[in-house]
């Protein structure tokens, strides 16, 4: 795909004397620094996300029904298990 960019000169002349001596397209060069760009903003948008915590829901038994002052049934409840 074919686009037109408006570049600062010293960094047109960078990338082009880099390109050339990693032995590589301009267009090549290009692309290789965006996708190393893009690749840590993705990451970095990441890292920014707020945490969010899941809770697992378990079913169970519901506890007995007692009177916790009544040591008698405490001890019955205590037995049964």
């Amino acid at each position: 795909m074919k686009a037109t960019l408006n570049l600062d000169e010293k960094v047109l002349r960078r990338a082009k004397a880099c390109a050339a001596r990693d032995g590589v397209s301009l267009a090549s060069f290009v692309e290789d620094a965006l996708r190393a760009r893009l690749a840590s903003v993705s990451s970095t948008r990441e890292a920014e996300r707020p945490f969010q915590l899941r809770l697992e829901t378990v079913t169970g038994d519901s506890p007995p029904k007692i009177d916790i002052s009544d040591r008698d049934a405490l001890y019955d409840v205590i037995d049964r298990v």
